[in-house]
């Protein structure tokens, strides 16, 4: 998949997180799961899922009557570069000043501070 800075909107991401997980599907397929989540209609579906192909982040075959749609930026990449438009934009591009938001928004369990005490002690070593 290439890597591409495309900023996907919210609603993008609900149909690329369905899509990395599926790695490809139908609108229909995409629409089923996106309603177990909220109330979403088909032709939005569609819609969406048609100019995220226009955008160049998904990518469609003829199956039949159907389209099957590809992700065609990587989720890892993607998260990475939104992480970063999101630190620079809101946090002045600290890392400390946003971890320390998150942190103070949600109350971690034993078991995710013993895995952020780990990296942090990784990172220090490296």
């Amino acid at each position: 998949m290439k890597s591409k800075k495309i900023k996907p909107t919210e609603s993008e991401i609900e149909i690329l997180k369905i899509l990395w997980d599926k790695e490809s599907a139908t609108v229909k397929e995409v629409n089923e799961i996106l309603n177990k989540i909220k109330p979403v209609g088909y032709t939005t579906t569609l819609k969406l899922m048609q100019i995220m192909h226009e955008k160049g982040i998904l990518s469609r075959t003829q199956s039949g009557r159907s389209h099957i749609y590809t992700p065609e930026i990587e989720e890892k990449e993607t998260r990475k570069f939104m992480m970063n438009k999101l630190m620079d934009t809101l946090f002045g591009g600290s890392a400390k000043e946003m971890v320390m938001q998150a942190l103070g928004n949600h109350k971690p369990s034993k078991e995710e501070l013993d895995e952020i005490r780990s990296l942090i002690d990784k990172m220090e070593k490296e």
